[in-house]
């Protein structure tokens, strides 16, 4: 089961999915190439559309400070 939090970074493929604003029913996010990149346009689904676009996605973990 996922646990979908805000600021999580998800990669499928050569995409990377990153959680700008999550609530109960809308989940916000950009899209990028790369995993250092944070410009991009914010896309706004709802949370069953995104787990669809997640499926078989990777959730990456934060780099350790």
């Amino acid at each position: 089961m996922m646990k979908l939090q805000q600021g999580q970074i998800w990669q499928k493929g050569n995409n990377y999915y990153r959680i700008t604003e999550w609530s109960r029913m809308v989940i916000q996010y950009k899209q990028t190439q790369r995993l250092d990149r944070k410009e991009g346009e914010v896309i706004e689904v709802s949370k069953k559309e995104f787990c669809r676009l997640l499926k078989g996605a990777t959730l990456v973990e934060p780099p350790s400070s």
